[in-house]
């Protein structure tokens, strides 16, 4: 005899996509919130265990592939660099973040229906 299985439950991530691949998901929207608060790419890889290399691939990506920068640096001299999450970044955060509600919402709403 078999013993009933656990609740099924709906999962997932949203990600916002180009036709060449994943534009902003949830990583990438961490790391720009996070160089808004630090001001830093670098601290904000450090806070998120990345390499520094990988942090600029990703900013670099998403500002190669929105129509305007989402991140401006400056480069580090006797008291370090500095970036600047723009606007049109802002903005990404913002729409992210209503997505993933929207989505989350969407999820608990109908993990009900689930009938296996």
């Amino acid at each position: 005899m078999m013993e009933k299985a656990a609740p099924l439950r709906l999962n997932g991530r949203i990600w916002i996509e180009l036709d060449s691949g994943r534009l902003l998901g949830p990583g990438r929207v961490e790391l720009l919130e996070r160089i808004k608060a630090s001001g830093s790419i670098r601290q904000a890889a450090l806070q998120m265990e990345m390499s520094y290399k990988q942090a600029w691939d990703l900013v670099n990506d998403m500002n190669d592939r929105f129509d305007t920068p989402v991140v401006i640096s400056h480069r580090g001299g006797k008291g370090g660099g500095s970036a600047v999450v723009t606007e049109k970044g802002l903005k990404a955060i913002e729409q992210y973040h209503i997505l993933d509600a929207s989505f989350k919402r969407f999820l608990e709403e109908n993990h009900k229906n689930i009938d296996l």
